[in-house]
This record gives structure tokens, sequence and C-alpha cells, in this order.
């Protein structure tokens, strides 16, 4: 998205005046040495999907943005296309940019880190040093954010077999830096790689507390880019939205 110009004269007058007010604050870096105080970090969206807003954030009892009901869920679901398995023909991670510079050093990794755990700390390079969180996929609390990976919900390989190939670079761009729509989660590094780029019919969280919001996620992300299904991919995302509680 490009800057835009001319911003009338009473509006930014406001703004100055409300920037002027409220100064600048920051919180000391953890640890010693040459570190840097951290300042506030506001999240920029690169040129982002459909329905993109850079601040969005979870709704109460979920922990994944852009959210929709069961019911939703389900009528979304019902009017995706089925279509067999894409060819991988052609794929490359590089031809999804990720992860995009979110502004003020900050990477998406980095921002999503962030909005998921609890307590986080970042040094001025925006690199999390402490925090806590809680994996969805296995319930596994983790306060080192090494052992964190950010999840793709529909991996970028599974896009790109359903429908992902036909894409531009900006779309894959932004498909790949989501943080409106319930595509990014941190996530352990275990549950992450042994999802891999399965789809739910071959790969669910161990922790069946999640398949709710599991399957209401991939569902979302799916209907959001346009992206197709296959018959049991279908069949176990029903199974998944049919244990939220009514």
């Amino acid at each position: 998205m490009g800057r835009q110009t001319g911003v009338p004269g009473a509006v930014l007058a406001a703004v100055l005046l409300a920037a002027g007010a409220a100064g600048c604050s920051g919180t000391a870096a953890p640890g010693g040495g040459d570190a840097k105080p951290s300042v506030t970090r506001t999240a920029q969206a690169p040129d982002a999907g459909p329905g993109s807003k850079p601040d969005a954030k979870p709704g109460g009892g979920d922990v994944l943005p852009g959210m929709v009901t069961a019911a939703e869920a389900r009528t979304r679901l019902a009017a995706l296309k089925v279509a067999p398995v894409g060819t991988m023909a052609g794929y490359s991670r590089d031809k999804f940019t990720h992860w995009a510079q979110q502004g003020d050093k900050c990477d998406t990794r980095e921002v999503v880190l962030e909005r998921d755990g609890s307590g986080v700390k970042r040094d001025a390079e925006c690199r999390a040093v402490s925090g806590s969180w809680k994996s969805l996929y296995d319930g596994v609390a983790v306060t080192d954010a090494a052992k964190m990976d950010i999840d793709h919900m529909v991996p970028l390989a599974e896009g790109w077999r359903s429908g992902a190939a036909g894409w531009d670079a900006a779309k894959r761009k932004a498909f790949a830096n989501d943080l409106t729509n319930p595509q990014l989660l941190a996530v352990t590094a275990a549950s992450n790689r042994s999802k891999g780029d399965q789809s739910p019919d071959l790969w669910q969280p161990p922790d069946k507390s999640s398949w709710c919001q599991y399957g209401r996620a991939w569902t979302t992300v799916k209907s959001t880019y346009g992206l197709t299904v296959t018959e049991p991919e279908k069949k176990m995302l029903t199974t998944m939205i049919d244990s939220c509680a009514s």
C-alpha cells in the first residue's frame, strides 16, 4: 500500500498536537552491556490480502485474529470449491516473500511472537529476548522464543497446491505475512515441523481442544483467499468445526 498525501490541514494539526502531548516513552531492554532502550513498536503491514489490518487482535476465547464463528465457518466450508490436490510443479518457498518488514526493525515473525506471547520484551533489533508462550497445537508452555516457530495455518506449499500457483508475487507475499486473518500463529517448533505442509486430513493438532479453533482458522483462510479443498480435507474440517461448543 502506498502512503497517502494531501492530508487535510485540520487532521494534520490534530495529529501533530497529539504527538507533542504524548511524547516518547520506552522500556529498558533486558540484559546489560550496550543494550539500547526498547520502544513501543507499531506493526505496519506489507501489501496485504483481503481485509488486511495490521493491528488485528484475537477475539475473546481465541488465540488467532480474524476468527469466524463455527456457524460462519460451516457456511464458508460449504461454499469452498472441492478439487483434487494440485501439482507442486514450480513451487518454491522463495515465491512467498517472508518474513516481511513491518517497520522499526520488526519483521512479521517478531510481530506474531509479541502478539501471541505474554510479557514479551524485545531488544533494540526487535528480537524477543524474554516472554512466555503457550502453543495451541500441543498445549506446551515455552519461555524461550528460539523454541517457537511461526506457523502458516495453511502452509505455503498447501496454498500452492490449492490455488496460489496462479497468484502474483504481491498476493503470495500478503498470504505469507497476513496479520489480520488467522494465518499466522506462534507454536512450538516440534509441533510445527510435525505438521509440515500437510492438510487437516493428514495432520491434526495433538491437543484436541484446539481442533475447534484450527478448523475455523483453516476454513477462514482458505475462504478468504479463494483456495480449494479436497474431499478428505473438507470431511476432517467438518469434524473439527463440529467439536466447537454450541
